[in-house]
């Protein structure tokens, strides 16, 4: 059942004249009706206290903004885009998120849960909100707590617990769910609307995974016969899940409680109830699951822009000096770079081979990229004129592909408890309603808390089990490769294995109606795909002067269902019992994700993902020749399966004193698909904090939590970066004033620690703010000048593309996009710290091959310098934050700030600037079983 309107949006209903005014036109019966229909949860008379099955000891915590309620009628909607009203729960975990900012300084082990919320399993029985038996049935219930409104889903049969879970999910995210189906199957415009932001939004994910409904189901069939008895649980899992999101879908219908989304695209006729929400059915999770890896879990693909950048470098300094620029900026195996298995050990992969083979680079000037969108009409057509397109997606889920998540944990050898300790979550962008939602399930063969996806929620899957946690990290490393087809007859037929074969058109024909959601004309356009045995083609180009077109091959490819079983695994008590479990169940899940676990006696890591074993001699930075002898070994075209390095072979480790990630290099020798994986990356942020806390022992709940928070408000460039230019601008040798003062500004932020913090909670000031703003203006401009006049423009502007200089919060033009909290990701911090040491005549391992700042000159870098340091000084803070749809001009706090991007009615409040996990864990256990 629905919940209960809150009472203060019925009171300002019943008292408002402009609100009823405003009613006239979306009809006043029919709001009232969609806020005084839903039938109100009856609250359960009794519910266990602590539940039998935990073994956390009430130290268990989770926290995701903003709220569990992410379904809202029209008239909530409305009521919302009117005054700010928020429905029950749809933004009551946003504020103790908000809060940790400001209240971290002073935190104890007393106060976490001001901050987080309590994730014991169960509910006490004061705190049950309602209970209720979906669709009547006699073996699940669905217990909902007064604090946070999350589901308990109880069942004494596994088919009532999954039914549960289904029918709990459509109950917090069912119009989510349903956009996420049609932007995997590149059918969100036809679906929501031609809104700029659907059609890059479905135009992404297309051009990655063109799948037909034969291939969605395909994946379901193999991963269901390979896998056995687990196989065919998942499968029945799966289907009484669907039963559940079905049932409650129905059960919205007939009682128009359904969410107010519908009404506004057209699909439901807010006064005749007229239209239809379509059942799921299997292939549908498989389309969310195709989202959902594509966005956090691969790794790889860049093979083209590579060899574009690889060819500049060669143009600049010939071949054999350009390509040792090239390795330097690339960073692939940098013995500077900060580990997350560091007690020595070496896992290889992807290194740089002796003698590559098989090379397809392309003719310099020749790469165009493969076109996707044809037959534009209407808003369509107006969308590709203003270029809107593809900037839509960069700032909606694109901004979460780049912005992912980290992790802190501690041996029990080191903290005051003697239990390991775990701070640990992903970074899933903020969105409303959030890409994730919170639940507990248990029932037969499943015991577990914590954030599922939006409609793969059978299963939970990052959280916590009866005795243990796991989260993940998008880990990156290269699972997809890029190959060579020599094209034949014409641009459509292509050489395989010596026979000229067809390509296989895939077409996706969309057209739209004008929506009250988005405002647009109507529009149409085609998406084409063109596949080949080496999957969908990304590029086309010359080798030599011959015509070739450049797939793209993913491991995951065909393979998004199959990770169903190690999530099936992690969830299940009689199957993970310690660490090497945990680590056996991650190793059934092919995307690429750095797992963490801790219970009370160990903690572990493991790298998942299927990496394929490579021809010899093959180099993972560029364009293969699509050939058998550089194909992977063992490779099965008709399945995309091929040979995958032994878990022996993947980074992994039990019981390391501590582990940090941020998206970091994993290991020594095991090569990431980033650039700038260097000397100076974000987790140094985490590495540096948690490498002194466990140096001095005794580390608690609270001291690992406020590593995590300070490091989430330290701007990187500032913390270790900034000494070093300081050191080169030398203020005892500065005479301008301007330079003067700016360089006293930028010490005393240093002196103060270098974070990005309000004066106080809730000024929306930071304090040290123009310290603050000379270096958001300063390091575009001494990046720029420091590396082109050496590099040139042409090289300057290919390996832009390949590493973006800056990622600060206010930086828009990262990759992250504008208020996005991810911040420090990726930027040529590294570059300019070896770079800068170089100049100084400090020592630098794995060094740029060439010295560029002032041309090795300490005198002429120092006045490079200070020339852009003058001009950062001298701008506005209008210039440097020039505003957005969001933020005024000059607005310093606003332009950091982070904002949920709306993927449905609700909207909510902007908060400050936090770099830190969306969904997050506070974990250590007192017992096990």
């Amino acid at each position: 059942m629905p919940r209960r309107t809150p009472r203060t949006a019925l009171d300002r209903l019943r008292t408002s004249r402009s609100l009823l005014g405003f009613l006239k036109t979306a009809s006043v019966c029919v709001l009232v009706a969609g806020l005084l229909s839903p039938l109100t949860q009856t609250a359960a008379s009794a519910a266990g206290a602590t539940a039998a099955n935990d073994y956390c000891g009430g130290q268990c915590s989770d926290i995701l903004p903003p709220g569990e309620n992410g379904n809202a009628t029209l008239a909530q909607i409305l009521l919302n885009q009117a005054f700010g009203t928020q429905p029950a729960h749809a933004e009551d975990q946003l504020g103790p998120y908000a809060g940790l900012a400001t209240g971290y300084s002073a935190l104890t082990d007393a106060k976490i849960n001001t901050f987080f919320d309590d994730a014991s399993f169960g509910v006490p029985s004061d705190q049950v909100a309602s209970s209720e038996k979906p669709a009547g049935r006699g073996d699940v219930t669905i217990v909902r707590d007064k604090k946070t409104g999350v589901p308990h889903i109880t069942g004494t049969t596994r088919y009532g617990t999954e039914f549960g879970a289904g029918y709990a999910a459509a109950e917090d995210r069912l119009w989510l769910m349903d956009v996420f189906r049609h932007v995997g199957r590149g059918q969100l415009t036809g679906f929501a609307g031609g809104a700029p932001a659907n059609q890059g939004l479905e135009q992404q994910f297309y051009r990655n995974a063109p799948y037909t409904e034969a291939d969605l189901q395909a994946q379901i069939d193999n991963a269901v016969a390979g896998n056995g008895a687990r196989g065919q649980q998942a499968l029945a899992d799966v289907k009484a899940y669907l039963d559940g999101i079905n049932a409650y879908i129905d059960a919205s219908d007939s009682g128009r409680y359904f969410p107010g989304e519908y009404v506004l695209t057209g699909h439901k006729d807010a006064i005749t109830n007229a239209g239809t929400i379509d059942h799921f059915k299997v292939t549908d999770l498989v389309a969310l699951a195709s989202v959902i890896g594509s966005l956090f879990g691969s790794g790889g693909g860049g093979e083209v822009n590579n060899a574009v950048s690889l060819l500049a470098a060669q143009q600049k300094y010939g071949v054999e000096e350009g390509t040792k620029v090239w390795e330097s900026f690339r960073e692939r195996n940098d013995p500077e770079a900060v580990l997350t298995v560091h007690d020595g050990e070496s896992f290889p992969y992807g290194t740089k081979p002796a003698d590559a083979q098989g090379e397809a680079l392309p003719d310099a000037g020749s790469v165009t990229e493969e076109p996707l969108v044809y037959d534009r009409t209407g808003s369509a057509a107006t969308a590709s004129a203003k270029g809107t397109s593809a900037d839509a997606a960069r700032t909606t889920l694109s901004s979460a592909r780049r912005g992912m998540s980290n992790a802190l944990v501690v041996s029990g050898k080191h903290t005051a408890s003697g239990h390991p300790i775990a701070v640990f979550g992903p970074q899933t962008g903020y969105f409303a309603p959030q890409l994730l939602l919170l639940q507990e399930i248990q029932g037969p063969g499943i015991s577990a808390r914590g954030a599922s996806f939006a409609g793969l929620s059978m299963y939970v899957e990052l959280g916590r089990g009866q005795d243990y946690s796991w989260s993940a990290t998008t880990s990156g490393q290269d699972i997809i490769d890029t190959y060579a087809v020599e094209l034949c007859q014409d641009d459509y037929h292509y050489l395989y294995h010596g026979t000229c074969t067809a390509m296989e058109k895939i077409e996706q024909k969309n057209a739209w109606k004008p929506t009250v959601a988005d405002g647009t004309a109507a529009g149409s356009y085609t998406m084409r795909a063109w596949r080949t045995k080496y999957g969908p083609v990304a590029y086309r180009a010359t080798v030599g002067g011959k015509k070739v077109a450049y797939p793209t091959l993913r491991s995951s490819y065909l393979h998004e269902a199959d990770s169903i079983i190690g999530f099936q695994m992690l969830n299940d008590p009689d199957y993970v019992k310690g660490p090497k479990d945990f680590q056996s169940a991650a190793q059934h899940i092919n995307y690429t994700f750095n797992w963490f676990y801790a219970d009370s006696q160990h903690t572990a890591y493991y790298n998942s993902g299927d990496n394929p074993v490579r021809a010899s001699g093959v180099d993972t930075e560029f364009p293969v020749w699509a050939r058998p002898a550089y194909e992977w070994r063992n490779w099965n075209p008709a399945t995309n399966t091929a040979d995958y390095t032994p878990s022996s072979a993947h980074p992994g480790s039990v019981d390391q004193d501590y582990y940090i990630s941020w998206n970091n290099k994993q290991a020594a020798d095991y090569t990431t698909a980033s650039w700038a994986d260097g000397s100076v990356h974000r987790g140094n942020l985490l590495d540096d904090r948690v490498k002194k806390l466990v140096a001095a022992g005794g580390v608690t709940r609270t001291k690992l939590v406020q590593a995590m928070a300070d490091a989430g408000l330290a701007d990187l460039r500032a913390e270790d970066v900034l000494p070093k230019l300081l050191k080169v601008v030398n203020s005892s040798a500065v005479t301008d004033p301007t330079v003067a003062g700016a360089v006293n500004k930028l010490q005393a932020w240093l002196n103060a620690g270098a974070k990005r913090t309000e004066t106080s909670a809730g000024s929306k000031t930071y304090a040290d703010a123009d310290a603050i703003r000379i270096l958001d203006a300063w390091w575009p401009l001494l990046v720029k000048a420091e590396f082109e006049p050496g590099l040139g423009s042409d090289l300057y502007t290919a390996f832009t593309a390949n590493a973006p200089i800056d990622e600060a919060p206010s930086a828009g033009h990262g990759p992250t996009g504008s208020h996005a909290g991810s911040s420090f990701q990726y930027g040529w911090w590294s570059y300019v710290d070896k770079d800068i040491r170089a100049v100084l005549g400090e020592p630098v391992q794995g060094g740029l091959a060439r010295t560029y700042c002032g041309g090795g000159s300490l005198g002429s870098c120092r006045d490079t310098l200070t020339g852009t340091l003058k001009q950062a000084a001298g701008l506005t803070a209008a210039q440097v934050y020039p505003g957005d749809d969001q933020c005024s001009a000059g607005d310093q706090w606003c332009a950091d700030s982070i904002s949920h991007r709306t993927l449905g009615g609700i909207k909510h409040g902007k908060i400050s600037w936090q770099n830190r996990p969306t969904f997050q864990q506070v974990v250590e256990y007192t017992s096990h079983r």
